[in-house]
């Protein structure tokens, strides 16, 4: 079967998959099944970790000056959480479908311990937390017979994790292997500003300044600067406004808080200053995004 037929077949599969009372997603928590038919303009996102393959439909990235395509020929890797913009092209004729699949550094590590570090040459070094790469044969059979075992919940509890691990593999051993190496290595700069993201994480909330970041990473405030920026493509005070806005959206939009209560839980002292930079960032008020919310 040719490339273009199999990837229909699996939107197909997935919009099923989606319908289906009883899949095997509740056995399989790092697995995420995409589907939507409606196209949306650019607009800031922030994605977890993870990689993203696409079936059907296409996304375009922009991170700066990088403008980049993932869609039925080349995948997605994230290997930090990034803020981006991100533009959806999707219709009910070629809808958008694909699977998510967050990354376990767990799992990544017992697979590194058994291919074994003479085994896995990666001279190339990573910098960037965010990359895509040709979609190979392999990672698509594999993906293939991944949404086959989420037809059945014991398929996908049995057989599911055994999968995803085949796809990390592939991709370890492709063009992306150094990024994906990149989350596990210890002393490298990608993982030591990888450490300092997830301490942004956990205390978003809290004044973090740019010395105690600098000082999490054992780096000197300049080079603390010029390596966070080749990762995230940002500053550092940047990456944390657009963090706890991001994180203050999906209070407001999921869990119904206000704006000024979602402020406040997020970090900011002064409402009328996150209702300014919300909408210098998303361009509507918060009000607005959450109207227009409703009405999709």
């Amino acid at each position: 079967m040719k490339r273009k037929a199999i990837c229909q077949q699996l939107t197909r599969k997935i919009n099923y998959l989606i319908q289906k009372e009883n899949n095997g997603l509740s056995s399989l928590p790092n697995v995420t099944l995409l589907y939507g038919t409606k196209p949306y303009a650019r607009t800031p996102v922030m994605y977890e970790p993870g990689i993203i393959i696409l079936f059907s439909g296409h996304k375009t990235g922009y991170l700066n000056d990088r403008v980049f395509r993932y869609d039925a020929n080349e995948y997605l890797l994230l290997t930090v959480p990034l803020p981006f913009e991100c533009e959806t092209f999707a219709t009910p004729e070629v809808p958008l479908a694909g699977v998510r699949i967050n990354i376990d550094i767990l799992q990544l590590q017992d697979l590194l311990m058994d291919i074994g570090e003479d085994d896995l040459a990666h001279p190339q070094t990573c910098s960037t937390g965010i990359n895509s790469a040709e979609l190979s044969e392999e990672i698509l059979c594999a993906a293939e017979r991944l949404l086959d075992v989420l037809e059945h919940p014991l398929d996908a509890r049995i057989l599911g994790k055994q999968i995803v691990r085949e796809i990390l593999y592939h991709i370890l051993v492709g063009s992306c292997g150094a990024a994906l190496l990149a989350l596990v290595s210890r002393q490298t700069h990608f993982s030591l500003i990888s450490r300092v993201l997830r301490r942004i994480e956990m205390q978003y909330t809290e004044n973090l300044s740019v010395d105690q970041l600098a000082a999490e990473a054992n780096m000197s405030v300049s080079a603390f600067h010029h390596n966070f920026k080749s990762v995230t493509s940002t500053s550092p005070l940047q990456y944390l406004k657009s963090y706890r806005l991001h994180k203050a959206r999906m209070l407001i939009l999921h869990d119904g808080m206000k704006a000024s209560a979602a402020a406040i839980r997020v970090g900011y002292e002064s409402a009328s200053q996150f209702s300014r930079e919300f909408k210098r960032y998303f361009g509507v008020t918060p009000g607005e995004d959450a109207a227009r919310m409703r009405v999709i």
